[in-house]
């Protein structure tokens, strides 16, 4: 062994005992103690392996040592729960906490999101229980996570799946679904207890399907359970013990209540937050529910009913929130602390960074982040998506003359509308006499229902999907962009970029109303011919300004001109088919 060899293991032992004493040498610090040559020369033996690595690796303490896993796991259910707790360290601060505010992020579940826990837990407990067996048939209405759970759970363990899931869940949701080999159908966002609701149609189809059975997260006890036995035991250990306030969001209530028991009875000082969105009514006391916004974008808590398994007793005080704060929050987290989580992460960390205000320094507030962004890459983690909903402003620095002005100056009437209770025949019949290619489909109270199709009424009849007897909300579209009359050119022309068509809509309480349905084309018929600087009218530079959302050529054979007569708020009426004209 060369001599500085030597000296080195020696300078690494004596500074490796300053360290510990006090002393904070570092490698680099060591290294560089030792001339350049010598170092040189410590690596030119061609049968040695360099010695400086090796023996940092076997003196100094280093942090990142491989951790050996004591097992392989025998299936990938293994892998659910001891989810990570993490310190937020900046998000906090920036709100002036004094507390410890940690994460407990329940999307490195093997499924990806807290659900995967009580989906285990209800197979196992049926099981058990001889209720089911190998080759029947799992049935859930859920919001998406609870049937990734359930898919994950019947594929390891041999079941077939069928997931009930309303339109509005996102279509990452569904392709992981369909990776998974789940049958899906879909229903209308509507009331838990319409005849069409994902709840309803789950229980006709456990009524027609031999050897099915509905696991139901919002009644079965084994959903609270779970979170009783593994998420707040492990909660308690990584925190030791050392609890003053956990957040959680309330989807089925599953989480809060199986966790908050366990906290109230460990610790009894611990304090529970519910979070709560705007336009559900689980929250307590019930003035904290009334609010004109219906339109939750925010998957996986709040409902238009009370869960069975939901005990709100265990609250001590629930907050509301709403979508613009979630999603904002959640894009903070991945940005800020790195935290890949969804919308209701965000949800639940926007309530905790308000209502643990009050702790002092050397408390610790726990907030349970659900799932990842991994369901929602084309909603909030999309900017035009966010602008298209309002949750974004809009920073293109170099906007067209129009794009402030509001929806109302483009002097819109109604539309022909149908009845839900007209049939795909007469519908296709109106449509044809009238020139239309879509019209919306609005209950007699004014509530929007859908919008129908011509060419999705005769595919549907044609595939065998819809009689011509079926009424006309069999295939209707009812997920559809909104806009209000005060709403912005701008807010239009983002909507219209990837949408055929808004919805011009008046909020009532917990209903949306019609006013009229509008195309691009009424956008472009509102340009008014001027000079701009450019040297181009103003409608040339709108166009310009449009150039990737709306084609010269409208989507019903309307040539676009930059040529309308009249001034501001007047619409041509250039093509009778359209709706709204």
């Amino acid at each position: 062994m060369h001599k500085i060899q030597t000296e080195f293991i020696t300078i690494i032992t004596s500074r490796a005992q300053n360290s510990k004493a006090g002393g904070g040498h570092s490698y680099p610090e060591i290294w560089q103690s030792v001339d350049p040559a010598e170092r040189a020369l410590s690596c030119q033996s061609e049968t040695e392996v360099p010695w400086s690595t090796w023996t940092l690796l076997m003196a100094w303490s280093y942090p990142c040592k491989y951790r050996k896993e004591t097992k392989i796991l025998p299936n990938i259910l293994k892998k659910i729960g001891s989810t990570p707790m993490v310190r937020v360290n900046k998000i906090g601060k920036s709100y002036g906490l004094k507390c410890e505010l940690l994460a407990k992020c329940e999307y490195f579940n093997a499924g990806g999101s807290v659900k995967d826990r009580i989906s285990l837990r209800m197979v196992e407990d049926a099981e058990r229980a001889g209720i089911i067996k190998p080759g029947d048939t799992l049935i859930e209405p859920t919001s998406g996570n609870t049937g990734i759970g359930l898919a994950l759970v019947a594929a390891v363990k041999g079941y077939r799946c069928i997931t009930v899931l309303p339109e509005k869940m996102s279509m990452e949701k569904v392709d992981i679904l369909k990776a998974l080999g789940v049958e899906i159908v879909r229903t209308p966002c509507t009331r838990f207890d319409a005849p069409e609701s994902n709840i309803r149609v789950a229980w006709k189809l456990k009524n027609e399907i031999p050897n099915s059975h509905i696991l139901d997260q919002y009644r079965n006890p084994s959903n609270p359970l779970a979170h009783y036995d593994t998420t707040a035991e492990e909660i308690l250990e990584q925190c030791e013990g050392k609890v003053h306030m956990v957040v959680i969001g309330s989807g089925t209530g599953g989480t809060v209540t199986g966790v908050a028991r366990k906290l109230k009875e460990k610790c009894p000082e611990c304090k529970i937050i519910g979070v709560d969105p705007e336009g559900s009514i689980v929250a307590l006391p019930s003035e904290l529910n009334r609010t004109n916004n219906t339109a939750v974008e925010v998957e996986g808590i709040g409902h238009d009913f009370i869960p069975t398994v939901l005990d709100r007793s265990v609250v001590d005080q629930w907050y509301k929130c709403n979508d613009r704060d979630s999603f904002l929050m959640s894009r903070r987290l991945i940005r800020e602390e790195g935290l890949l989580c969804g919308g209701s992460s965000g949800s639940a960390m926007s309530v905790a960074v308000q209502a643990a205000k009050d702790l002092k320094d050397g408390q610790r507030c726990v907030v349970i982040l659900p799932d990842s962004v991994r369901n929602y890459m084309s909603k909030f983690l999309n900017d035009k998506w966010m602008i298209k909903n309002g949750f974004l402003n809009d920073v293109q620095e170099h906007k067209p003359w129009w794009w402030n002005i509001k929806v109302q100056k483009l002097n819109l009437s109604a539309p022909l509308i149908l009845l839900p209770e007209v049939s795909c025949q007469k519908a296709i019949e109106i449509l044809r006499e009238k020139g239309y290619d879509q019209a919306p489909v609005v209950a007699e109270s004014g509530l929007i229902l859908g919008m129908v199709t011509l060419s999705n009424t005769l595919t549907s009849v044609l595939a065998g999907s819809a009689q011509f007897s079926d009424p006309v909300t069999k295939v209707i579209y009812d997920q559809f962009s909104k806009i209000s009359l005060e709403d912005s050119l701008g807010k239009l022309s983002c909507i219209l970029e990837n949408d055929h068509f808004a919805i011009v809509v008046h909020e009532q309480m917990q209903c949306r109303y019609l006013d009229c349905a509008i195309f691009s084309e009424h956008l472009c018929s509102y340009f008014q011919p001027r000079e701009c600087s450019q040297g181009m009218s103003s409608c040339q530079c709108a166009l310009s300004g449009l150039s990737q959302k709306i084609p010269l050529q409208g989507p019903h054979g309307c040539v676009l001109s930059d040529t309308f007569p009249g001034g501001p708020g007047k619409v041509k009426k250039a093509e009778k088919r359209y709706v709204g004209l």
